[in-house]
């Protein structure tokens, strides 16, 4: 029997059924860090200043306002709680549900947090084994600690900006189009949660965590681009040259573009090969491993001349008959209707209460070991506040 059965506890519940989190996050870094671990089963209290989180106003709601469809997905799961933290009242209430949390994490920064009476000392004497996580731009100790940060500037800080112009040649630098840093970070933020609240099992002690975004992305972003600095002295510049190949892009065939990565020697061998074009190899003298590896780029050029010959869907026929990995390139919208993903279960039709029908994305990660959780829809401003506010006036242990 395991150590859980012998100790009496459930082994069928969801992996964080029974963590309290207290919420005070906004926009994406956070909140994509909370709405992941309530997909894993922790109860999320999203506390709000009185206008709502500001992401409640990205994209046009359907029938609420402050409903709108970022929000609806980067806030599912949670409950929302609206208290004014000026009055004794909000104060109050907010320390009482603060002894109730095992988490509490926050994207303010230190002065504003101060002021709240929220700083880690004060936390830590309202619950002692408290696993304190602040989101923050830069971390503390350098020059930029304290300096407002946003996916923008970290994508310009980091480098990430300049990735483009590498590949396309046009001189300006370019921001990756969608918020990139935000959500490399609200990761980064799920395994600090995640490993704080471990350390506390085997403790019993808590932990303030600081999770930087720009330290965070950029901890992301090098790991291969890093590349020639990796050595001292350099080697090479900082940048992985396979994936900074301007021939390295989506191809163009007579109805639209492919995607195709032969990748190994031994695939590009045989896209030559199934395509009719083997006579390529030999008249440039591309007979050995290491020769065709050096000669990526004419690889590519030749890829692009072969494949605008025949549609995608012929080439996909192919490509799949031969084990070549190729997909087609698709645009946003038509994800939704991608047959793997729907056969998986991944998007999913769900109603809300107020909103009506919307799709929900399901957690990609799945634990065989534990029950899915199927949270409830993003709640409406407010929501819960009545709620939790009747709650913390009955006693608990934690209020002493």
């Amino acid at each position: 029997m395991s150590a859980a059965g012998r100790a009496g506890e459930r082994t069928d519940a969801p992996i964080l059924e029974g963590i309290r989190i207290l919420d005070m996050t906004s926009v994406i870094f956070g909140p994509y860090c909370t709405v992941t671990l309530a997909e894993l089963g922790a109860d999320v209290i999203k506390l709000e200043p009185l206008a709502g989180d500001e992401i409640r106003r990205v994209g046009c709601p359907v029938h609420s306002r402050g409903m709108g469809p970022a929000h609806m997905t980067l806030n599912r799961g949670k409950r929302s709680v609206v208290w004014d933290l000026k009055s004794s009242r909000g104060q109050a209430a907010l320390q009482r549900l603060l002894r109730r949390c095992d988490v509490f994490i926050h994207n303010l920064r230190d002065d504003a947090i101060e002021r709240l009476g929220l700083g880690y000392e004060q936390a830590r004497a309202l619950r002692a084994d408290l696993v304190y996580v602040h989101c923050t731009g830069f971390g503390s100790g350098g020059p930029r600690a304290g300096k407002p940060a946003y996916d923008d500037i970290v994508q310009a800080a980091a480098g990430a900006a300049s990735l483009l112009p590498r590949t396309d040649g046009l001189e300006a630098p370019r921001y990756l189009p969608m918020a990139l840093a935000d959500k490399v970070a609200g990761l980064h933020a799920v395994y600090a949660v995640l490993g704080a609240l471990l350390h506390r099992q085997r403790t019993g002690r808590g932990q303030a965590v600081e999770v930087p975004m720009f330290e965070s992305f950029t901890h992301f972003l090098m790991q291969e681009h890093l590349y020639g600095r990796t050595f001292i002295p350099p080697n090479a510049r900082a940048g992985y040259p396979r994936q900074l190949d301007a021939s390295r892009q989506p191809v163009r065939c007579r109805d639209g573009y492919l995607s195709v990565a032969p990748y190994t020697d031994e695939r590009w061998v045989r896209f030559f090969e199934v395509t009719g074009h083997a006579a390529f190899l030999q008249r440039e003298g591309l007979d050995t491993a290491r020769k065709r590896f050096q000669a990526l780029d004419r690889m590519q050029e030749e890829m692009a001349r072969i494949l605008s010959s025949r549609t995608v869907n012929e080439w996909l026929a192919l490509f799949d008959a031969s084990d070549i990995p190729a997909a087609a390139v698709v645009d946003l919208d038509s994800v939704i209707d991608d047959p793997h993903l729907n056969a998986v279960g991944f998007f999913r039709r769900r109603t809300h209460r107020t909103e009506g029908d919307w799709l929900e994305m399901r957690l990609p990660v799945r634990f065989h070991g534990a029950p899915a959780v199927e949270p409830a829809g993003a709640p409406l401003l407010g929501e819960h506040s009545d709620d939790i506010a009747r709650w913390l006036e009955r006693p608990c242990a934690n209020d002493a």
